[in-house]
């Protein structure tokens, strides 16, 4: 009864403090979103609603592109609805890539009557292998010396202008190209894609690449670093012909599946077309300076260093270093450095393989066995380069010996009638590549140790004694590894000398 006297509410009241408490819970409802502020995209802006992280940039749903890139090869048919298209490629084919302009009128008019710089790489698909791209790339390059991941078909491209491919990035080519012109451009991919497969038992399946073209304008200093168009596909590649028959794998596997799995997938498209993605991050391929080794009508040698590269090096040393003496030699010394090497290797003709020996030194490389060279370089480049190592040269053209007559002999050859009597004569060999009486000049000059100047004329000495002008003809008509014995003659009318082989 107590209880009951502590609750004299009526139902009424009750019920009113209910509404009240009802609608001050909500009073807060709405009046930080705003009467037009609540919509479906706001709800699919939340963090529950968002997708994973996408390659493409943002705000490019109704963009219309710049460019367009074709590549022309059939798409697979065994690839799923909504996800990204797969093409299969040969490896070392010529494949078009058509670079079209998809500009509106008035878009882009810096651009109208102006060259771009494209710049086509073929990189890892898988994030995995991005990360140790540098690695998996130079493993490549240590198997297959000499060779590249991709190159230009330059004969069959049309509207392309100073095609290079440097190097030093195998994986990399650029061009110039106009818009307004028709551009096309092949490519060869020579890596195939199980070369980078973690485990290689036979059977297993080659990692995807993509193939990206990034184009760029040129900037207020007539550099191609300002962006404008970035484009991808993702492709497979094959040994020769594998590409036709996985294509043909997979549409006999697509034929064969009900009317209801087929709707699961997509059908194969004679092009595929390169979808927009965010330019590639290494800002260093993009630099417009000339590069070395580069395919191009003026770019087409690689610059030899002048000097030792190094920042101290003087003109002209007073004392001979060791450094200096292993630059200037044709051979390479064990005392050259890394650096020197590097140069050693650039004279020679051997420059696409200098990233294998970045870190040799004359010693390392000629420790090398002919084994050891021709397994990093291949049979051809690797017997040449073994051969510079060890100083081998070809055999000259024509050999000579010649020795000096002394005084002595020649009064003996008076008194005795006979200079071969009782003398003993030392021969010097005298090699001549060019067949010619100057070069023959020279050669007799520096073993005299005098200037070839002071040789007027050099003489035969003919059948009864009569003094012969030496000439090229005469030179290429002697016998190999003949032997002269030299006279000197003081010429009157100046201060030079006349020699006369006897």
């Amino acid at each position: 009864m107590a209880w009951a006297l502590k609750l004299p509410l009526t139902d009424e009241v009750i019920e009113s403090g209910l509404v009240q408490d009802f609608d001050a819970s909500l009073s807060g409802i709405g009046q930080e979103l705003g009467a037009g502020a609540y919509s479906m995209s706001d709800v699919l802006a939340l963090p529950i609603f968002k997708q994973e992280e996408s390659n493409l940039p943002p705000d490019n749903e109704n963009k219309i592109l710049p460019f367009q890139y074709v590549l022309c090869a059939a798409t697979s048919p065994a690839i799923k609805l909504h996800d990204e298209t797969l093409t299969y490629l040969n490896q070392g084919q010529s494949y078009e890539i058509r670079m079209l302009d998809n500009r509106k009128i008035g878009e882009l008019p810096e651009i109208t009557d102006k060259m771009v710089k494209s710049i086509i790489r073929v990189v890892f698909h898988d994030r995995r292998l991005q990360y140790t791209e540098h690695q998996q790339l130079e493993g490549w390059r240590w198997n297959r010396p000499g060779d590249r991941i991709l190159d230009l078909d330059i004969p069959m491209s049309v509207g392309i202008i100073d095609p290079r491919a440097n190097p030093t990035q195998l994986n990399t080519v650029e061009f110039l190209w106009d818009p307004s012109k028709r551009t096309s451009v092949f490519i060869q991919v020579h890596c195939i894609s199980t070369e980078f497969t973690m485990r290689k038992h036979g059977g297993e399946k080659g990692v995807p690449f993509r193939i990206q073209i990034d184009t760029f304008k040129e900037n207020e200093s007539g550099e191609y670093t300002e962006h404008l168009h970035s484009a991808s596909c993702q492709v497979k590649v094959f040994k020769p012909k594998g590409a036709d028959r996985k294509q043909k794998t997979d549409r006999e596997k697509m034929e064969k599946r009900a009317p209801q799995e087929k709707e699961k997938y997509q059908p194969s498209y004679e092009t595929t077309i390169l979808t927009e993605c965010s330019p590639w991050p290494e800002v260093t391929y993009v630099s417009n300076s000339p590069s070395p080794g580069f395919i191009s009508s003026t770019h087409n040698s690689f610059p030899v260093p002048e000097g030792n590269g190094s920042p101290t090096h003087q003109p002209e040393p007073v004392v001979p270093v060791p450094e200096v003496i292993a630059l200037v030699s044709d051979n390479l010394l064990p005392v050259a450095t890394p650096q020197d090497a590097q140069q050693w290797l650039h004279r020679n003709r051997f420059s696409p393989f200098c990233r294998l020996f970045t870190n040799f030194s004359g010693a390392d490389m000629l420790k090398l066995t002919r084994d050891d060279v021709i397994q990093i370089c291949g049979p051809a480049d690797g017997i040449r380069l073994f051969n510079a190592l060890k100083g081998r040269v070809v055999r000259p053209r024509l050999t000579i010996y010649v020795c000096q007559e002394s005084p002595e002999a020649r009064d003996q050859k008076h008194e005795n009638g006979d200079a071969a009597t009782n003398t003993f004569f030392i021969y010097h060999a005298i090699y001549l590549e060019e067949l010619t009486a100057s070069e023959l000049t020279e050669k007799i000059a520096q073993l005299f140790n005098i200037s070839p100047r002071q040789i007027n004329q050099i003489f035969k000495q003919g059948p009864t004694g009569i003094h012969v002008l030496v000439s090229d003809e005469m030179i290429q008509n002697f016998q190999d590894e003949v032997c002269f014995i030299l006279d000197t003659m003081k010429d009157d009318s100046n201060e030079g000398y006349h020699i006369i082989l006897k």
